[in-house]
This record gives C-alpha cells, sequence and structure tokens, in this order.
C-alpha cells in the first residue's frame, strides 16, 4: 500500500489540496499521513525565568487541542465523499516545516507527498517563493503540488514534459500506472530550443519503446519554454501537469529575472514534481 504525506495547516488552501489527497488515495490504493507542524517562539528566558516552561506547555497544548477540533472536519469531508474508508494516521510535530516533512519521508516510509500551495501569482513564485517550492527542491520522491484554483475532477488528461534522457524513462513509467488506473491518457512534451541536443532518432526510439502505452508525444520548437508549456496545458486540456526536477536545478534554471507578465497566470492544476537524479 503507499504512503501519502499530506502537510496541513488547515488552511482553506489545505483544506482543497486535501480533496486531492484523498482521491489519489483512492488511485493508488493508499493511506494517508496527515502532518501538522508549528514552530514554537523564541522567548528570552531572562525575562520569564520562572513561567518559561509553562508559556510553552500552554502554547503546545494549545497546537493540540486545534489538532483535535481539526481532524474531525477532514474526516467529515471523506465521508462526504465516500472516501472515509480510506486509512489515515496523524503526527502532530514542533520545528521546521521541510525537516518534519523529509523526517516523516524517512520515518514513515512516504512513497508521495501532497501540500496545497498559496503561490498562485505566477511560476517563479509558485515553485521558489513558498513552502510547496521549498520542499519540491529539497525531497526526492513525487509531490503533488495543489494550488487553491485547482478544484478536484477526474484525471482524464495527464501532461508529461520531457528532455528524453534516459532517466526520464522511471518517472513516466510512474505517470503511466498512475493513468493506468485512472483510464487517463499522457500528453508527452518537449520544447526543442534552438540550444537542443536531442536527436530525432532518440524521440523515435521513445515513441516506438511506448507505443503500446496510451500516450502521445508532442515536440514543439520553441525558445519560449514557460510560454510553450503554458499553452499546451490550455490548448491539450492537460487536468494534472507532471515537470521533472534534475538535481534541484530544474525550476531556477526555468525561471530567471526576465519572467514575463504573460507568466504571471494563475495555476489552477495540480503540478506533479517528480526528482531525477
Amino acid at each position: 500500500m503507499k504512503r501519502i504525506l499530506f502537510p496541513t495547516d488547515f488552511s482553506e488552501v489545505a483544506t482543497n489540496a486535501f480533496v486531492h489527497a484523498l482521491e489519489f488515495a483512492k488511485i493508488v490504493h493508499g493511506e494517508l499521513i496527515l502532518l501538522h507542524t508549528f514552530e514554537l517562539p523564541v522567548f528570552d528566558n531572562q525575562f520569564f525565568p520562572e513561567n518559561y516552561a509553562v508559556i510553552y506547555d500552554s502554547l503546545e497544548l494549545s497546537q493540540f487541542d486545534m489538532f483535535k477540533e481539526e481532524i474531525p472536519k477532514l474526516r467529515a469531508i471523506a465521508e462526504k465523499r465516500n472516501l472515509d474508508k480510506i486509512k489515515m494516521s496523524h503526527r502532530l510535530m514542533d520545528g521546521d516545516l521541510l525537516f518534519n516533512i523529509k523526517r516523516s519521508i524517512k520515518e514513515d516510509k512516504i512513497d508521495f507527498v501532497i501540500m496545497g500551495t498559496s503561490g498562485a501569482t505566477g511560476w517563479e513564485s509558485f515553485f521558489l517563493g513558498t513552502n510547496t517550492g521549498s520542499a519540491i527542491a529539497n525531497i526526492d520522491i513525487p509531490m503533488l503540488c495543489v494550488p487553491l484554483e485547482a478544484k478536484f475532477k477526474k484525471i482524464e488528461t495527464i501532461g508529461f514534459t520531457t528532455r528524453f534522457r534516459p532517466k526520464d524513462k522511471k518517472a513516466l513509467k510512474t505517470i503511466l500506472d498512475i493513468a493506468k488506473k485512472t483510464k487517463a491518457k499522457v500528453k508527452c512534451l518537449y520544447v526543442k530550443t534552438n540550444e537542443s541536443d536531442v536527436s530525432k532518432d532518440t524521440i523515435d526510439k521513445w515513441e516506438s519503446e511506448f507505443m503500446q502505452e496510451p500516450i502521445e508525444f508532442f515536440v514543439i520548437n520553441s525558445d519560449q519554454v514557460k510560454e510553450t508549456i503554458l499553452d499546451f496545458i490550455l490548448y491539450k486540456e492537460i487536468d494534472v501537469l507532471t515537470m521533472l526536477t534534475y538535481k534541484r536545478g530544474f525550476f531556477e534554471g526555468l525561471f530567471k529575472p526576465s519572467f514575463t507578465k504573460k507568466m504571471a497566470t494563475n495555476f489552477d492544476i495540480p503540478i506533479l514534481a517528480i526528482h531525477i537524479d
């Protein structure tokens, strides 16, 4: 059974992502581990010599009480969607969010992370300016990022961006496995720039290898990578976009100061980030 980590702060953004987490758990026959983290403020104990421990105990207790109050609300959402049979467990952890995500991935043997994001003013802020973006750059398991605008709908078309590198095939096979479980199609995009070193022979071999799979390949000649991907999402009616991170450098390399106003379009589909070594 796949194990899915769902970090939540119980905000509207997180609650929207929870629906996606439930539905994804249904697809992969997985279970959810709900993670709520909090950071205690730093006090100078010279001003609170006697009440220092009491203050921290009180803050921790308030987080625990809030946690107890919010969990039934999430279970009610699961019940409303007839997904209350999905196994859920919970973790309440003090400390840095990213540190606790990585700790839970290791200790709980997590296969996927699903997380909401509010950084929806453009791609640069989406991937680099939020807790979600920080997590993308620092974890090495697939992570589904869900903007608030992305309301859940049945997955019929999955977009997959690639550079046709041999190591991309493992990620593509993961996506194809998910697609088959949802009876979805995969549309694979390669944006071929003037600096591209991918040969036609390589592309032909990929198409031949995956000929029997529910996948279409699209090679578009353009030096406007971001704009091309956005157009691809729109015109191919992509429901979930898969993007690969290469040694933590793909997103940083893609988003440069030349970020244009056209890229300020709000995201309204989930992004599945898969780390490639």
